[in-house]
Parts: structure tokens; C-alpha cells; sequence
């Protein structure tokens, strides 16, 4: 996962990162739950903050928000962080990046 830079391929990683999180905190009992380890779940996160960090496009920053929400409820280090990312890069950023991290900060707000 860390090792793809191409802007074709960063984005489905995003979104199978995104799918991944969103099948592991779901309330039915799937595969993810049981396959996905901690060490999965850490380079996950990194790779959501790389993301986050670089000049990447809007879909995989925004995959990336969710992704980091989900799996923030489990490590406590992650949602001020990403607080700390959408607030300062809130103004360069376009209205979908504004628009995704007004609905993430609001979700951030509320958790």
C-alpha cells in the first residue's frame, strides 16, 4: 500500500482502505473482523495520513477522512490529528475537501 504513488492507483487504495474500515466497525460479524490485525489497521492509518499530508487529489484525501474517523475510535491518537490536518489545510483546499471535512469535524465534534 505505501509503495503505490501513482495518481491511478492511489485512489482505489483509498477506497479499499475506506471499505475495509467500514467492514471492520460494522455491527454484522464479517471476515474483516477477524483477519484484520493491528499492524494491518497501524499501516492503514499511516497510509490515510500520507494521503492526508501529500498533494494528493480530493477522492483519496476524502477516503482517507472517513477511513480515519472509523478506525480513530479504536486509537485514540488519531481523530486530533486529524482535527489538526483538515483545520490547517481547510482554506488551500477545494469545496470537496471542504465539504467532506466540515461533515468529518462535525462527526469529531459530536464522538
Amino acid at each position: 500500500m505505501h509503495k503505490v504513488h501513482l495518481d491511478s492507483a492511489v485512489r482505489p487504495v483509498a477506497k479499499i482502505c475506506e471499505l475495509i474500515a467500514k467492514a471492520y466497525a460494522s455491527k454484522n460479524d464479517n471476515k474483516i473482523k477477524t483477519v484484520l490485525t493491528p499492524i494491518h489497521k497501524q499501516r492503514i492509518i499511516e497510509t490515510c495520513f500520507d494521503y492526508m499530508i501529500n498533494d494528493e487529489k480530493i477522492a483519496p484525501k476524502a477516503y482517507s477522512m472517513n477511513t480515519l474517523f472509523i478506525l480513530g475510535k479504536e486509537y485514540d491518537w488519531v481523530h486530533p490529528e486529524l482535527v489538526l490536518i483538515l483545520e490547517r489545510d481547510f482554506q488551500m483546499q477545494s469545496s470537496g475537501f471542504k465539504a467532506r471535512a466540515r461533515h468529518i469535524l462535525k462527526k469529531l465534534k459530536r464522538y
